[in-house]
């Protein structure tokens, strides 16, 4: 970690420091995605209370964000490439910022429900204009690790949200803790306009520093039309990893504080230290998932056999979440569910990197867009799932069972598209 920060600190010396503000404020915009996105599952058991919803009508809910989700993809993605960065992602901000505001005078399961659809559609440009935003301002070279820090902010926000939420609510009420997270956005507006621009035309970017954003030739302007890349195996291989596996963290988002709640008791005001610990060792599987899969390649290991015993690894870890329901004292179903929600994210990070072991750069954006879209699809299922399971059966025991099972089926299906994970020739 010293020498991350001392290269850091070098590269800023010789050439400059602006792109890393730019890339502070990616990292405030997915912060605060996750806190907006969090706040209806921490308020879930009062909500249910306060607005007499049952579990299948929660689940609607919460489907209708990721169907929303799952057509904002690629939607945002192409606004934001046709009317540049920095107005697509404000607009992508204003709209998810007032989508939040809008769940503070819903009434109704159809009202959250018009809400969450509309908070799905905006917060579903906020990786393609930051992943855009990092193409923009950094060289090939450091594009990994400014990914990697900017996203480090999904967990940040997923830490952040369970700290504020529950004061807000107890201290002002339900309807103000929607108003102040979604009015945070709109604060960040304030900051994205004044500071961003692009490379060439910021003016406190300079000639040293642009030089160095820009020393990587130009990408060749070649468009790849997504109905090319659905006749490679490594396409669908990815969109099913995603598919089968992105359900358990939806699950995990929605629904863990009303799991805390109903099987332990945990009152609004303790909401945070267990989700804080979930979601912090979530950011350490992340890192430690990245790591890993690197360690065995430069052990001489094949890039094939370094993510697959990776995500074998990651896939075994997850399953212990099968007991995470039948065991009775909270905190050891707390860690339960922290090595479930680390190994997600450390499969996660491997999952990514096969795309771009597998496709060239022209191809990456458009085949993580395609899975990203899947993921969102197997959200809506669990969602839907998960709404009639707990109404009828009471139970979360089936659907730890199903979290438990995902990844090793997701691994074996990934195996039998992509026996060999080696690079496709794009023609």
């Amino acid at each position: 970690m010293t020498n991350l920060i001392n290269s850091i600190n070098s590269d800023k010396t010789k050439v400059g420091y602006v792109r890393w503000t730019i890339l502070f404020l990616v990292f405030l915009a997915t912060t605060i995605n996750y806190v907006d996105r969090q706040v209806i599952g921490i308020l879930a058991p009062t909500l249910k209370e306060e607005i007499g919803w049952t579990e299948i009508q929660y689940g609607y809910i919460v489907t209708a964000f990721t169907f929303a989700y799952a057509i904002g993809l690629p939607l945002m993605g192409r606004i934001i490439d046709w009317i540049g960065t920095k107005i697509g992602y404000a607009i992508c901000l204003t709209g998810w910022s007032f989508a939040a505001i809008g769940h503070a005078i819903a009434n109704s399961v159809f009202g959250f429900g018009f809400a969450r659809f509309w908070l799905g559609v905006f917060e579903a440009g906020n990786f393609p204009a930051a992943v855009k935003t990092v193409a923009e301002w950094f060289p090939k070279k450091e594009r990994a690790l400014a990914v990697g820090l900017f996203n480090a902010g999904s967990n940040v926000g997923a830490i952040i949200a369970p700290l504020i939420v529950p004061w807000i609510t107890i201290t002002w009420g339900w309807h103000e803790a929607f108003i102040f997270t979604g009015a945070i956005g709109l604060l960040w507006l304030t900051l994205w306009f004044w500071l961003y621009e692009k490379p060439e035309q910021h003016k406190r970017v300079s000639q040293k520093e642009l030089a160095y954003i820009q020393a990587d030739p130009a990408d060749p302007a070649i468009q790849i039309p997504w109905r090319k890349l659905f006749k490679y195996r490594g396409t669908w291989a990815f969109a099913m990893g995603k598919l089968l596996t992105d359900p358990a963290w939806w699950f995990y988002l929605y629904w863990i504080p009303s799991f805390l709640f109903k099987n332990y008791g945990i009152a609004l005001k303790d909401i945070g230290l267990p989700l804080i610990t979930i979601f912090l060792m979530a950011d350490v599987g992340s890192i430690a998932g990245g790591w890993l899969s690197s360690f065995f390649i430069k052990h001489g290991w094949t890039i094939n056999k370094s993510r697959k015993i990776t995500m074998l690894i990651c896939a075994l870890s997850v399953v212990p979440i099968i007991f995470a329901s039948q065991v009775s004292n909270l905190w050891v179903a707390v860690a339960l569910i922290s090595l479930a929600a680390a190994a997600h994210q450390g499969w996660s990070a491997n999952l990514f990197t096969t795309v771009s072991d597998i496709f060239p750069r022209k191809a990456v954006a458009s085949v993580v867009g395609l899975g990203g879209t899947f993921g969102a699809v197997g959200g809506m299922m669990i969602a839907t799932a998960t709404g009639f399971i707990l109404e009828f059966t009471g139970s979360y025991l089936p659907i730890f069972m199903i979290a438990g099972s995902l990844y090793l089926i997701a691994l074996f299906v990934i195996n039998l598209l992509v026996p060999e994970i080696k690079e496709e020739v794009i023609s």
